[in-house]
């Protein structure tokens, strides 16, 4: 991961400060250069989503805690449902549901499993796919994040 500059860490240390005393959970800051321009990123959530109203007015407050880093574009967003897992509370909170991993380099043929999480540790995470438990070193995983079925959501949503 790239080291991060003195002026990001404590707009991270204001986010997550702020998050907290609107009742919100910080996920995560990045700092991305795209075809477009630099974009520094703030997710936040909180159970049950959030709204655009709460992402405005996060926004507007931390805007100026984000005066010493050179970006060209700012989002306040929500991580979505699919959020990559990278702390321990992700974990936890995936416990028991399915989870979608890529992998840098094929594992039998494979570079995308999906597969029930099971435990986790700090090198590793347990799936159990088709029944079988399958542990995979942090160090092979790419990306970890809950698993969305899309199909099923449709499905579910037009019976109603």
């Amino acid at each position: 991961m790239p080291k991060k500059t003195a002026s990001l860490s404590l707009l991270e240390k204001a986010a997550q400060q702020l998050a907290g005393e609107m009742g919100l959970e910080y996920v995560d800051t990045e700092l991305v250069k795209e075809p477009g321009g630099r974009f520094l990123r703030i997710y936040i959530d909180q159970p049950g989503g959030i709204t655009l109203e709460q992402l405005e007015s996060y926004h507007r407050q931390i805007r100026s805690a984000a005066d010493d880093i050179d970006y060209d574009y700012m989002e306040v967003s929500s991580p979505g449902a699919d959020r990559p897992l990278k702390k321990p509370r992700d974990f936890e909170r995936a416990r028991g549901k399915s989870v979608e991993v890529k992998l840098y380099a094929p594992l039998d043929g494979a570079k995308q499993l999906v597969g029930t999480l099971q435990d986790w540790d700090e090198n590793s995470v347990t799936l159990e796919i088709n029944q079988n438990p399958v542990r995979l070193e942090f160090k092979l995983i790419a990306l970890i994040r809950p698993f969305v079925d899309v199909e099923s959501e449709l499905e579910a949503s037009t019976d109603l």
